[in-house]
């Protein structure tokens, strides 16, 4: 069977006349699509599929605050594209990040007048004075976007933010900034405006991107802090962040504290723990661990270990990644993580960037390319559990970034190449459909590629401007923020609570196309495809019980 066709049993669904079952297929988008200079793209996506802009970022703030005006672009230069002969020019780009979609009810905004809906999907801004906005998909396009703060409660400005998500228990969305020993974690409330007050004292500082609750109301986190290059492999680089979960004292106010753990995995080629702590960067880069880890077959056992507990240490905000340093498992650049519906929070899958780079001396075997994890537990709450590789990525199918699940069975990971492997290999970002039921040591089993992200005007500009004196934006365009959801703002609707059913009316896909224009994406089904996607043969009501 070619790829093309591999999807063609998976997903069954119910033809809008009633109980028939039907079987749709999604196309592979044979390739990516190159990068070459001074040339535009458009994406492509699998045939079945179609994408809508819901947000842009031309689109003007309803309550703009200087410098934060437009959706995607600060007001600091008066021009969206550069003109001839100067790069300073532009404006500077706000690249709106992880998208959370809720639906909600008797949601507020600058406009007392105004009904603004029940549909919203939620951003922060990874660049530029932090902000967070919110889309509102009811909304016209004077009222489509609203700035929700730009400051914390104590008069201070935001951070840029990567992560977010929704903690119904506290009823907060959390913000997550990847800026190192000054990121963190910041909660926001729901109400126009937006109250945000910085929780780093309870989850410490760290390159954090990706955060989700499970079931207990835990936090897991996921950090992105590129390590050192060796001197031996210069292309490669240290693996250097780890996996954190956050046990709260109490899940209905996370300030009271909690304890901080990281992951540790036990190594398989020497007694106890993997840990990289060397001064000699290349020993960690081509240790035998990252090669065990980076190997299928492999199963390691894992534990979590309080590295932080607010009860005994207080409340300053700390380097989380120095105190996992020695203790916990690093890995290089794992971005995101999501936990697979079904399980009852027992499967959580994270991806790894890697060295973002063609030329890697390790190559795939030495995780120059990253890939997928499993971690598994018996329980979402225990300390011990294992994990796995699920997928091991190579120069076609590498950095993945963003992780979201279409359905129980199938996960969507997006890639971030970043515009030095975009030159190297001549091609852009692509979304992968992995089923995570198939075994990919074997080659005869591929991904699907759904989208083939292409490149706007803009972003084609701006890489070509890479460098120049006064240039602040990013060049070509990326995938992020992938997010499927049914906007359940309940404990039980958490990622990961119930089976997706996307496409049925209640359950929507979101993207956006960061750099650029930045333009937020739904994908929908074709408007010539009038068979809703749907797992095959299970129920979208599963739930799963773990809540306490």
């Amino acid at each position: 069977m070619n790829r093309s066709a591999i999807l063609a049993t998976v997903f069954s669904g119910w033809l809008a006349v009633g109980a028939t079952a039907a079987v749709a297929e999604i196309t592979h988008v044979p390739t990516a699509n190159t990068k070459a200079p001074g040339v535009t793209q458009p994406n492509v996506l699998s045939p079945e599929l179609a994408e809508v802009v819901r947000a842009s970022g031309a689109m003007r703030l309803e309550n703009p605050e200087s410098p934060v005006v437009f959706y995607g672009y600060n007001d600091d230069r008066p021009n969206f594209v550069p003109l001839p002969g100067g790069s300073n020019v532009e404006a500077h780009k706000t690249e709106p990040d992880k998208n959370t979609y809720l639906v909600l009810r008797n949601q507020k905004g600058p406009d007392p007048h105004y009904d603004y809906g029940t549909h919203f999907v939620f951003q922060g801004h990874e660049s530029g004075p932090g902000n967070i906005t919110r889309i509102n998909l009811d909304a016209d396009v004077a009222h489509r976007v609203t700035l929700m703060a730009s400051k914390d409660v104590t008069g201070k400005a935001l951070p840029a933010f990567d992560g977010s998500t929704w903690y119904p228990w506290a009823q907060r969305l959390l913000f997550t900034s990847e800026n190192g020993n000054a990121g963190g974690v910041w909660q926001a409330t729901l109400d126009f405006p937006s109250q945000v007050e910085d929780v780093s004292g309870v989850f410490g500082r760290g390159g954090y991107e990706g955060i989700q609750p499970d079931s207990f109301g835990n936090l897991w986190i996921v950090e992105d802090v590129g390590g050192r290059s060796g001197v031996q492999n210069p292309q490669a680089r240290q693996p250097n962040s780890f996996v954190y979960r956050l046990v709260p004292y109490d899940k209905r106010d996370l300030k009271i504290g909690g304890k901080l753990q990281v992951l540790a995995v036990k190594s398989q080629a020497h007694a106890g723990n993997i840990v990289f702590n060397s001064p000699v960067a290349d020993t960690d880069i081509t240790s035998q661990d990252v090669n065990d880890l980076h190997t299928y077959g492999k199963r390691f056992d894992t534990s979590w270990i309080t590295i932080h507990d607010t009860a005994v240490h207080g409340s300053t905000p700390f380097d989380a990644n120095a105190l996992a340093k020695g203790v916990g498992t690093p890995f290089k650049r794992p971005e995101n993580g999501v936990f697979r519906p079904g399980t009852s929070f027992r499967e959580f899958f994270f991806t790894e960037t890697a060295d973002t780079n063609a030329l890697t001396q390790v190559g795939s075997a030495g995780g120059g390319f990253g890939g997928l994890f499993k971690i598994s537990q018996h329980h979402p709450a225990d300390d011990r559990g294992t994990l796995a590789l699920f997928y091991l990525g190579d120069i076609d199918h590498t950095s993945f970034d963003n992780i979201a699940f279409l359905t129980r069975d199938h996960v969507i990971a997006v890639e971030d190449r970043g515009d030095t492997l975009h030159t190297q290999h001549s091609a852009l970002d692509s979304a992968w459909l992995f089923n995570v039921n198939l075994d990919y040591s074997n080659p005869a089993n591929q991904p699907i590629r759904i989208l083939a992200q292409g490149r706007d005007v803009s972003a084609t500009i701006d890489s070509g401007l890479l460098g120049s004196t006064g240039f602040t934006n990013d060049g070509d365009n990326e995938i992020t923020g992938i997010h499927v959801s049914d906007g359940d703002p309940t404990p039980g609707g958490i990622l990961g609570a119930k089976n997706p059913r996307p496409f049925d009316g209640r359950w929507r896909v979101f993207y956006t196309q960061q750099h650029g224009d930045n333009n937020t994406y739904e994908i929908i089904l074709n408007p010539s495809v009038a068979v809703p996607f749907h797992d095959r043969d299970r129920d979208d009501h599963d739930r799963d019980s773990d809540d306490d």
